[in-house]
């Protein structure tokens, strides 16, 4: 049984990714902040059958990850998917802080994993590197120059990546969604607040879900070894871009 390590999988995109590739015959690694929901996403795992390990630490903690990834005996899927928005401030008067800590997590995070588990994903002589990025990547929009400019750098890392890797046995897959309604997402994006948060979904006919995207990383972790998708952009049908999106009259 091959294993795949998944990042932010205690809510979410993560969590559904890692009962996906479960359900495909993966020994799960669940790896996020906070133990006690990584726990909660891998009893369901082991409820269905399937295996699944929980490992609580912060991706952005080098010398964590390094432990984790010294301790894993093989792998053969990353799926980088930790992440995050912090705040929705204008370029004038965004908190620096926020962006920095996009940065930290969506780009250095997404590195720091990337480097201590490569060697292994070489190793498995078919390894899959997944990095979840967004349309954020491509798109900018007001009051996103945070997010997207990190997503931007996950993006320039995935791509640069696959170039390099060029020749090695490691197919390196990106994922960027557009509209997805989870638990966390906007709530972290606007600090707890549930009114703005739940105006980013309002009058919108059925937003992806995080199970939307966890099928779809796992149908591309599964492509045959020569198949590689590059990149993947997904939203669901109510929004054509970024600025653009169909929502029913309140």
């Amino acid at each position: 049984m091959s294993t795949a390590v998944v990042t932010g999988a205690g809510s979410g995109i993560g969590a559904a990714t890692a009962r996906a590739l479960a359900s495909e015959g993966y020994r799960t690694l669940l790896v996020g902040r906070r133990a006690e929901r990584l726990e909660a996403v891998a009893e369901k795992i082991r409820a269905a059958g399937g295996e699944a390990g929980v490992h609580p630490l912060d991706v952005t903690d080098r010398e964590a990850v390094d432990a984790f990834a010294g301790a894993v005996e093989e792998c053969a899927v990353l799926v980088n998917n930790a992440g995050g928005a912090f705040g929705a401030d204008s370029v004038e008067e965004g908190d620096p802080g926020d962006w920095a800590r996009m940065y930290d997590v969506n780009v250095l995070g997404t590195l720091h994993v990337t480097q201590a588990l490569l060697p292994k994903l070489k190793a498995s002589g078919d390894g899959v590197l997944v990095v979840v990025s967004s349309t954020a990547s491509y798109v900018n929009y007001e009051g996103g120059g945070g997010y997207s400019a990190a997503k931007h750098g996950a993006h320039a890392l995935t791509e640069t990546l696959r170039l390099e890797l060029c020749g090695e046995p490691v197919r390196v897959v990106e994922i960027a969604p557009g509209m997805v309604q989870t638990d966390e997402f906007s709530l972290n994006r606007y600090n707890g607040d549930e009114a703005k948060a739940a105006q980013v979904y309002a009058g919108v006919d059925a937003p992806l879900t995080a199970e939307d995207v966890a099928d779809t990383i796992a149908w591309s972790v599964t492509r045959p070894s020569h198949v590689n998708v590059d990149l993947l952009v997904l939203r669901p049908r109510a929004q054509a871009a970024q600025h653009k999106v169909a929502r029913r009259n309140s």
